[in-house]
């Protein structure tokens, strides 16, 4: 019997601030889950500290609410002891940049098998509005009252610099982008981590609102997809071309100069760090992605037990490296 998104929700109460974009991803995941028909017994969520960690409450699937930063360390030896598990996590701009930084940096470096969704909002949320590490120059906020003076991580860069093999960017309550976005990070082999523009509406609504307004969105987001044209506008009338003399993105007329718009392709790296540095339009989608050996297969092929599974806890003490005690 196939499932629906509602399958994959549990009895537990929703509770985020009302209008929160926390919503719209958790309806998208679950959605995503149903349509890959997801094994509800090899699937699991791991979450640290902030808004986003009550994902796991709220998905029928095993989870686990873990500790401020550590959730990709955590799933790191979830995927290890099981690499057959589907494993998710979940994080913010927060908890994944700043104490988590470098869990997140070494699981993306490794590859390990991970889906990494990033919620960023730019601020923390859950701890009432202090400035996070993704937020701008002169946000105000309780710690920092007259503007923050810390110069922004661009989420991209630190991914794309850490190594990251699966690099993507969805906004909450774009469906369809959100859907096509999911189900590629789904699917990928590797590390996958996706950048999610989330709004939050009490302590830093509309931050995204010069490209997500839904009135403008045409002209303000560039919607990418492998192999095809960058195209962009009400009648896709402006692309995107390369300037070598800058070495940098521009827009350009796609009706007069067709042959200068760039085709997307998810293995250019060095096009990749440019899309990511583009603003006006900004770059959605699979931005990365170029196929590696998992970090689970190399561990395991190194490994006496050759991931062969033991059959209980005796099996595992007197496994292949048992240590002696005298």
């Amino acid at each position: 019997m196939s499932l629906t998104a509602k399958d994959y929700a549990t009895s537990q109460e929703v509770r985020w601030c009302p209008g929160c974009g926390d919503y719209a991803i958790l309806k998208s995941v679950q959605t995503m889950l149903a349509k890959t028909e997801a094994v509800k017994e090899n699937t699991v969520f791991v979450s640290g500290i902030g808004c986003a960690a009550r994902f796991p409450y709220y998905i029928d699937t095993y989870g686990f609410h873990t500790i401020h930063g550590r959730a990709p360390a955590i799933a790191t030896g979830l995927k290890l002891a099981n690499p057959d598990l589907d494993v998710w996590v979940v994080t913010g701009d927060g908890d994944g940049l700043s104490i988590g930084g470098n869990h997140l940096m070494h699981a993306l470096r490794r590859n390990v098998g991970l889906k990494i969704l990033l919620f960023n909002n730019e601020i923390y949320g859950l701890t009432k509005g202090q400035y996070s590490p993704t937020s701008r120059v002169g946000t105000r906020s309780p710690s920092s009252p007259t503007g923050s003076v810390d110069s922004p991580v661009s989420p991209g860069h630190f991914a794309l610099g850490s190594g990251a093999k699966f690099y993507a960017r969805a906004i909450d309550t774009d469906k369809v982008g959100m859907a096509d976005v999911l189900e590629q990070a789904q699917a990928f082999g590797g590390a996958s981590i996706t950048e999610i523009f989330q709004n939050c509406i009490v302590y830093n609504e509309d931050v995204f609102a010069s490209f997500t307004d839904r009135k403008s969105a045409a002209s303000t987001q560039l919607h990418l997809h492998h192999g095809e044209p960058m195209l962009f506008g009400v009648d896709k009338s402006e692309g995107i071309r390369f300037n070598p003399e800058t070495f940098s993105l521009e827009v350009v007329n796609a009706k007069e100069s067709p042959d200068e718009v760039l085709v997307h392709d998810q293995g250019n790296a060095v096009i990749a760090r440019l899309l990511v540095d583009l603003h006006m339009p900004t770059a959605l989608g699979v931005i990365y992605k170029q196929p590696a050996q998992r970090f689970e297969d190399a561990f395991y092929a190194h490994h006496p037990s050759r991931m062969e599974r033991t059959k209980s806890i005796g099996d595992f003490i007197r496994g292949p490296n048992p240590w002696t005690v005298k």
